[in-house]
Formats: C-alpha cells, structure tokens, sequence
C-alpha cells in the first residue's frame, strides 16, 4: 500500500478571489521522480495540461521543465489574477501508485470551509472536475455536507455552475472539463463538441478545453 500525501500547500492569498480545486497531482510529485517536462508546482504534470490551456489564453510563455524559473511564472500568473490553488485531498492510499481518482482509499480531505472562511474575498471555486466518484465537486459536496451545507444548481448545462451560501456570502462553483486526458472521450460525445467539430474538422478537444476555461478565468 502507497501511502500518498499531497505535496504542496495550499497557494491562497488574502486577495484571491478564484479558487482552483482538483483532487490531487500524480504520486511523482510527492516522491520527487518528475519528468523532465514536468514542473514543481500545482498542476504541474506535463499530462495534466491546465497550464496549457492558461497558456494559451493568456499567451504567458510558459517554460515546461523542472526550472525555479517555471514555477515562479506561474506564481506571478495566480497573484496577478488573484487566483489560488487547493486540491482537496490532503492524503490517501493507493493499492497502485499512479494519479487515478478512483484508486485513492482512506481519503483525508483538507478543511476546504476552513480557507473560506478565512480568505472572505473567495467568491468562485474552479473544479477541475465533477460530480464523478472521487472528483473535485463529488469530494466538496462531501465536505460540505459535514457543515450542513450544500450545493444550489444555477445551471445544468456544462461546465455545471453551482452556488454556496456561507455565512451571508454567495459562492460560485463551477464545474470544468477535467484537464486530464482521460476526459476526452468524454468531450467528444458532447453535443456542442460534435457541432463545433463538423463546422471546423480542426476544432479538437484542447480547443475545446480552452474555450470553456476561458469564459471562467
């Protein structure tokens, strides 16, 4: 049994209003194997291509290796834009030490109420996944649901957007296509992908991807 512990801290600021919330980041980067692609930082594996698709929104240049010089463009990125970054699992075991969702067990979520609480200027949470067993939004709604809270549909439609309501605040929560490759599939079996993709046979799932995160960073 691998146990796995997340190997960053949380990166919110008093000024973050965005919060970006995923699961967990492949079991390298808590041992310290990366690959030569990879970076130091959240989100930081070169297949999981969230950097990317910020990347190319915003056309930052961003170097993709193992550099101080990497992670340190991607802090400047989040305090510019006053975003932040925490994946929701703290810890877990793994019968295999590879990133999949559903082969975490004794799952130790972090205090996700806790940081909103404490950072009162958080008015959106970014899932980089959904209400998939072991996804983003399926561990919050289970966090939440320990503080009698719960989430409101504002829309159905994907990405799904949700609203909170915390101690006299309102906080949105939307539901993003994973950023892992393993969603593809799934993209493409969406209607809006299909009709994007028969009008452009260009059109893939990347440009996909970066036109949803788009309307929400």
């Amino acid at each position: 049994m691998f146990y796995h512990r997340h190997p960053y801290e949380p990166f919110i600021k008093k000024d973050t209003t965005k919060l970006i919330v995923g699961t967990f980041p492949p079991p390298r980067f808590s041992t310290g194997n990366l690959l030569e692609k990879d970076v130091n930082f959240c989100y930081g594996s070169y297949y999981n291509s969230l950097w990317l698709y910020l990347d190319e929104i915003y056309d930052l240049k961003l170097r993709y290796d193992n550099s101080k010089k990497a992670v340190e463009q991607r802090k400047e990125f989040l305090l510019k834009h006053k975003i932040g970054v925490c994946d929701i699992v703290q810890s877990c075991e793994r019968e295999k030490k590879d990133a999949s969702d559903l082969g975490m067990k004794n799952m130790v979520l972090r205090d996700l109420v806790g940081y909103l609480n404490r950072f009162t200027k958080i008015d959106t949470l970014l899932f980089t996944g959904g209400n998939s067993k072991n996804g983003p939004e399926y561990f919050f709604r289970k966090h939440i649901k320990e503080f009698g809270l719960k989430l409101h549909l504002v829309s159905n439609d994907i990405p799904r957007i949700h609203e909170l309501y915390l101690e006299g605040r309102t906080i949105k929560t939307v539901s993003l296509t994973s950023a892992s490759g393993s969603a593809n599939r799934a993209i493409g079996s969406m209607p809006l992908y299909k009709q994007l993709k028969n009008s452009n046979p260009d059109f893939n799932t990347f440009d996909f991807r970066v036109m949803q995160y788009r309307e929400f960073f």
